[in-house]
């Protein structure tokens, strides 16, 4: 188990394959149970549902995930640009045996489909044909909604950058309103940000391990709701990391002039008049080092920032302050009743990492390499 704090984490290609690994690798991810006939499965252990459409190629977020799971043992299916229109669409694949993984795409669903002026784009360059109109408005929130009801009792996990850019309250330019966490108002169960690959591969061993979902609460790069702060937990205001309001102009040291008579030499003064002859006082402040893995830093409510610009922004720059994954902390943020508890950032994949993942067997990576053999031989 990998407490959220440590720097060496496992390596992701380290794993123990999970048992359906026997099933090999398949052509092309499944999409439709007669996919699924061919490739002998009989369920699939993780369903990814995507606002993109399905190229098998590592500039395609979902075709990059599927295959990495894949790799890891798991059976994965691809739900693909569903109609979104009801559930029904939600179920071809079956239940799925772990959860489904959440995502708009590679692009924000909202910036997809309007442009700056808040028009309707009219092509859609993940569609094929470019063809719009094939992902929802804040395509996570509806996938989740859809997800529930086709199987209510099927853990939901949401990633990519429309969750990770709402993953605290956020303004919402469509709207022009700060809206709640996408975890608060989606309803899922976890929400991975950034770079998820570290964070996804140990959440889906965990959960194949038998491990709660909601009991899953020290990895790396997730959020999560929270009722309180457990205990042994020190909590910092985010005000004693950042001063909100009028940003001050910093006194340029090289204007500050200690000549006789400054405030320094007057104060040094009367403390030495004081005390007899020889003696000078010296204070010594000594401060317990604090365990930074054990800090949460309070970030303003969302119904303060909803309230207060502000604290909207302050709120904002304690959340990037807090964006180094070497020391930064965990961060909460209460909405209502519950708290929007950020563990703090995923560890980096080494270049060995990065590269298993990038050498992952994929069709168009397969097409491609054929297509360069071909042409360094002159065939």
């Amino acid at each position: 188990m990998q407490n959220a704090t440590h720097l060496t984490p496992q390596a992701i290609n380290k794993y123990r394959p999970y048992w359906a690994k026997r099933f090999g690798t398949a052509p092309m991810l499944p999409m439709t149970r007669q996919d699924m006939d061919v490739l002998g499965w009989d369920s699939c252990d993780i369903i990814l549902v995507t606002g993109d459409a399905y190229i098998d190629h590592p500039s395609f977020g979902m075709a990059l995930i599927g295959r990495l799971l894949e790799d890891q043992g798991f059976r994965v299916g691809i739900l693909s640009q569903p109609d979104w229109s009801s559930a029904e669409p939600f179920k071809a694949l079956g239940k799925p045996n772990l959860y489904f993984g959440i995502t708009a795409g590679n692009m924000d669903s909202m910036v997809n489909r309007y442009t700056a002026d808040r028009k309707i784009r009219s092509d859609d360059a993940y569609t094929p044909g470019a063809i719009a109109g094939k992902r929802p408005d804040r395509a996570v929130l509806v996938y989740t909604q859809r997800c529930r009801e086709a199987f209510s009792d099927v853990p939901l996990v949401i990633g990519s950058i429309e969750a990770s850019l709402r993953r605290i309250a956020h303004y919402d330019y469509w709207s022009d309103k700060v809206r709640r966490s996408v975890l608060v108002d989606s309803k899922a169960d976890i929400l991975l940000y950034g770079n998820a690959e570290r964070a996804l591969i140990e959440l889906t061993h965990r959960i194949a391990d038998g491990e709660k979902l909601e009991d899953i609460q020290d990895i790396r790069g997730t959020a999560f709701l929270r009722k309180k702060i457990p205990e042994g937990w020190e909590e910092i205001a985010s005000t004693h990391l950042d001063r909100p309001g009028k940003v001050e102009t910093h006194v340029d040291p090289y204007e500050m002039k200690m000549g006789a008579g400054t405030d320094c030499e007057t104060n040094a003064k009367s403390s030495e008049e004081k005390l007899p002859d020889g003696m000078q006082v010296i204070k010594i402040v000594r401060k317990t080092k604090a365990d930074r893995n054990m800090q949460v830093v309070r970030l303003p409510s969302f119904e303060e920032v909803v309230e207060d610009p502000i604290l909207y922004a302050h709120a904002s720059r304690v959340l990037h302050l807090e964006a180094n994954p070497g020391n930064a902390r965990a961060l909460i943020q209460k909405h209502g009743d519950r708290e929007v508890w950020l563990n703090p950032p995923p560890i980096p994949l080494t270049t060995k990492e990065m590269d298993y993942v990038y050498d992952l067997p994929m069709q168009e990576n397969h097409i491609l390499v054929t297509e360069m053999q071909k042409f360094l031989h002159g065939k």
